[in-house]
């Protein structure tokens, strides 16, 4: 006999998921409808209308796919490619390495545009490889979170077009927390998930794709290669005046998400980008104050994600497990080349606020000056409420 489910409270700061909402969890008590019921068809329609706001954006095809921010990811990519096609990938993290991975397994013929780690792709760079191979596709991570880089988009969204290429953007870790402005921008492809930002629970991944990018799938010499992904029969589920059954949709994660939309839309778009970059800056303040390095690059830091690099002599894990001992504070380690040599700190939808702002520096500070690193106690808060009292 198994005991009743309990969790330990958990203050999640790491690179997602973040916390719901409470009234994102409440949602998702409501009771089940059938996948083409008349009153869940409404709540569908009401899920992408606000979809829309959040991305900018009026395109028709926009909605959430079922999954996680990779199957928006390999939904964007097994619609748009097909064998042969020629695909420009920014990688300057971890997750535009896996956007050439999943583009290569599509059939695509992949030409890399690399940058280090914590620093941004450059347009010179995309232009430079567009005098070399004609694209059908550009894609680039707009918030790469294993580097807490947030990428310029405009100067590359303008060369794709000049060179008549679809234009993607990751926007998993930036939608909720940053613009992404998609029909502004000229935006092709885009696609996030639910579990950040937006600050609802993982399971859900929003898209939405241009005309120009619906043309070209309809256009297609081959088929889609994945039936579940298929936007071509996912849109006759999401759209139109009749619906047809593609697969069964989770009624409570469509719950979810339309409650965390209009908790976004109630807080206000510019208000809540605000509210990201002031956490954001007090919490660099305060780790810079102690010594902590951030890995981006100063002028294209990402507000929802901070990357710390890890000082000598202390251990990544050690530290994380002491942090979610002693604190139940949840920060994530580094992926990729930054695995043990950097922190990753998510202030992300409901999560950015001062109270966790000021409660993770302060943790982090004590088990610094415990493990023998030099500084003192209270200076990383001090540091962090300086950048609150001067904005208030």
């Amino acid at each position: 006999m198994y005991d009743e489910l309990k969790v330990p409270p958990r203050i999640l700061l790491g690179p997602g998921p973040t916390i719901a909402n409470p009234r994102v969890l409440k949602a998702m008590t409501t009771p089940m409808l059938g996948y083409l019921d008349v009153d869940f068809v409404q709540i569908m329609n009401n899920t992408v209308e606000l979809l829309r706001e959040v991305y900018g954006t009026k395109n028709k095809l926009t909605f959430p796919v079922s999954g996680t921010g990779t199957s928006g990811m390999e939904a964007s990519l097994a619609n748009i490619i097909e064998p042969g096609d020629a695909v420009m990938v920014g990688i300057n993290g971890y997750f535009g390495g896996r956007i050439a991975d999943i583009a290569e397994r599509c059939g695509a013929v992949v030409t890399p545009i690399e940058a280090e780690w914590g620093e941004i792709i450059k347009p010179e760079q995309i232009a430079e490889a567009c005098e070399k191979v004609s694209p059908k596709l550009i894609a680039i991570v707009h918030g790469e979170t294993s580097t807490g880089i947030l990428q310029p988009l405009e100067d590359i969204i303008d060369i794709a077009h000049r060179y008549d290429a679809l234009f993607l953007a990751d926007c998993v870790t930036s939608l909720g927390g940053q613009p992404v402005d998609v029909d502004e921008r000229g935006i092709d492809i885009a696609y996030s998930c639910t579990q950040k930002c937006l600050a609802g629970p993982p399971g859900l991944s929003p898209v939405s794709f241009s005309d120009r990018v619906v043309d070209a799938i309809r256009k297609r010499k081959t088929r889609i290669q994945s039936f579940y992904l298929d936007v071509t029969l996912l849109e006759e589920y999401w759209t139109g005046d009749t619906r047809k059954y593609h697969h069964t949709v989770s009624m409570s994660l469509i719950y979810a998400l339309r409650e965390a939309l209009r908790i976004i839309q109630e807080e206000g778009l510019s208000e809540r980008y605000k509210r990201h970059e002031l956490n954001a800056d007090a919490l660099i303040a305060g780790a810079e104050a102690i010594g902590l390095e951030p890995a981006a690059t100063e002028d294209y830091r990402l507000p929802m994600l901070t990357t710390l690099r890890i000082p000598d002599g202390i251990d990544d894990a050690t530290l994380r497990k002491r942090l979610l001992q002693d604190y139940s504070i949840e920060i994530g380690g580094g992926l990729g080349i930054f695995a043990g040599k950097a922190w990753r700190i998510g202030l992300m939808g409901d999560a950015a606020n001062e109270q966790n702002v000021l409660l993770v520096l302060n943790a982090i500070e004590k088990l610094l000056i415990e493990y023998g690193y030099g500084v003192k106690a209270g200076t990383a808060v001090s540091a962090a409420a300086a950048v609150y009292h001067n904005a208030s």
